[in-house]
């Protein structure tokens, strides 16, 4: 079944800046080291000193690692990268392009729906939960974990960059069959590295409504997944969403 993973009850903070912000175990032991290095120490300092400023950061703590702590490191089927956590109230959940429940889908990931529909004929979603897919194995990961409200990429340059490229290159070098869907040219950046030969990588333009029309629409990139999930003997991801 995907998504086992230990209970958070059991587990020790990795940061601390005013709430827990905790990790399964899976994910924590690959990535142990990288907390102990200075970027990282850097990072937590940032992070506080934001906290003592009163400045409002998104998603909460306690989502800061949602992507890892809904998808398992054995788990991980698909990787979607994003850029920034959305910076809106109550939009960011620690999942790349998704939303939380009662908050308007915002345009890219309504275009993607729109392929979605498009590609496999499913229903529009009614809502922006991504969660069901991180459970099957997508994993939804933000090249940055955090976001100042208000202020789309404020928090670019501060590390978290440095730790989201150690998560891929070990899904890179550590797993097989892999699909890695990058969308916009900083996704695709972020992933020059990884090994075709290993994994399906594939390339269009950002969802956002600057660009969808160039190669996002049309692209078939969920049914292409599906494809290839299956002709190495995996499951496919079910694209639709639970009603609320």
């Amino acid at each position: 079944m995907i998504n086992e993973k230990e209970s958070h009850s059991q587990q020790k903070p990795i940061l601390s800046l005013g709430q827990s912000i905790q990790l399964i175990d899976c994910w924590k032991a690959m990535l142990y080291e990288e907390f102990q290095k200075p970027y990282m120490q850097e990072l937590k300092k940032f992070l506080q000193s934001e906290k003592q400023l009163k400045k409002i950061i998104y998603p909460p703590s306690s989502l800061i690692f949602n992507a890892l702590n809904t998808t398992g490191f054995e788990d991980v089927r698909v990787v979607i990268l994003g850029q920034d956590p959305y910076h809106g109230p109550n939009q960011a959940h620690g999942l790349s392009f998704s939303v939380q429940k009662g908050i308007s889908k915002p345009p890219s990931l309504i275009n993607i729906f729109k392929e979605i529909h498009s590609d496999l004929h499913l229903p529009i979603p009614q809502h922006g939960d991504l969660s069901s897919w991180a459970q099957q194995g997508v994993l939804l990961l933000n090249a940055t974990l955090t976001v100042e409200q208000g202020k789309p990429n404020s928090h670019q340059g501060k590390g978290w960059d440095i730790f989201t490229d150690k998560i891929i290159s070990l899904l890179n070098e550590n797993r097989q069959n892999l699909v890695f869907l990058l969308w916009g040219s900083f996704a695709q950046k972020k992933g020059q590295f990884i090994d075709r030969k290993r994994h399906l990588v594939l390339e269009a333009p950002h969802p956002s409504p600057l660009s969808a029309h160039r190669g996002f629409l049309g692209c078939k990139h969920f049914s292409k997944t599906n494809q290839y999930l299956q002709s190495k003997g995996l499951l496919p991801i079910d694209w639709s969403l639970p009603k609320i």
